[in-house]
């Protein structure tokens, strides 16, 4: 899910800045952007982000601004003076007519004057706690949208409890309806049967009635288990039930409201093909439609 964050730090050495961001990702991203001479944090940064997110596309950027006041403690180097008076007396010897530097000159040269020197503890002991803030803030952000993302989920669990609901009583109605047609085209294709010389060619071989009868029960007793549906109702109202708590329960649970959605697809796909009318095959279309709309979402849950 989304999220983002962002805190500033005054310290003697200058200021400190981070920023988290995210989008929604399945897994976890992490990227970083920080100064070369900040580099060695981004182990310590990614460590810190993993221990409290395990989903999304991060970004993390990291500035240091440096201080650079008139009250600033400045001196000048006596070492690289001394190299400079050596490699000075050094051309002066070998060219006598050359130029001695000036004090400007002097002055400019690289690394003669030293500014104090920065205290590397207390610095790296205000970026962690200015990166603990920011993370805390970056939490905090995401979970405001969980909670909104969770109300979403929970009225998509609604709406598939509803169909449920609505046809786990027309289940006795359903199977007597395809009993009455499955009935009907059996004892008409058996009379036709019996009525038909090409297929009967001898008395002898001509079913009784009660024979008849006997095979249609048979028959309507099978392809009425086999479109029976009450189990697969039974376990999508148990996995939405399930689903909810584990809603309403939080934390992180991303990864198990995945596995859910699998189950909650696999009986409603079950569902629609076990369907023999056109009520159960409507509320197959409906749930997985709903399901899929659940899917996308939960792969942005934490």
């Amino acid at each position: 899910m989304t999220g983002y964050a962002t805190s500033t730090q005054e310290t003697e050495a200058g200021t400190i800045t981070i920023e988290i961001k995210s989008v929604n990702s399945r897994f976890l991203d992490l990227q970083f952007r920080i100064n070369d001479e900040f580099r060695a944090l981004e182990s310590h940064f990614r460590e810190a982000i993993s221990k409290r997110i395990t989903r999304g596309k991060v970004e993390c950027r990291f500035s240091f601004g440096k201080k650079t006041t008139d009250t600033q403690q400045k001196s000048l180097n006596s070492g690289v003076l001394q190299q400079l008076e050596e490699f000075q007396a050094a051309i002066s010897a070998r060219f006598p007519n050359a130029s001695a530097l000036t004090s400007a000159e002097i002055l400019r040269w690289p690394g003669v004057i030293e500014e104090s020197e920065i205290n590397a503890e207390h610095l790296q002991a205000a970026i962690q706690a200015t990166m603990q803030q920011t993370l805390d803030a970056f939490v905090v952000s995401r979970e405001r949208e969980g909670a909104a993302l969770g109300q979403v989920l929970l009225s998509k669990i609604t709406a598939m409890e509803e169909i449920v609901t609505r046809i786990t009583p027309l289940m006795p109605q359903i199977l007597q309806q395809f009993q009455q047609k499955a009935t009907a085209r059996l004892e008409e294709a058996l009379g036709l049967a019996s009525a038909n010389p090409t297929n009967q060619p001898s008395a002898t071989q001509t079913i009784t009635r009660e024979e008849a009868l006997d095979r249609i029960r048979q028959e309507v007793t099978v392809y009425g288990i086999r479109v029976d549906v009450a189990e697969e109702l039974a376990r999508l109202s148990a996995h939405l039930t399930e689903t909810r708590h584990l809603l309403k329960k939080g934390g992180q649970l991303g990864k198990r409201l995945d596995f859910m959605m699998q189950e909650l697809n696999r009986e409603a796909n079950t569902l629609g093909s076990k369907a023999a009318l056109k009520e159960l095959a409507d509320a197959s279309m409906d749930l997985k439609l709903l399901i899929e709309q659940m899917r996308e979402q939960v792969q942005n849950l934490e």
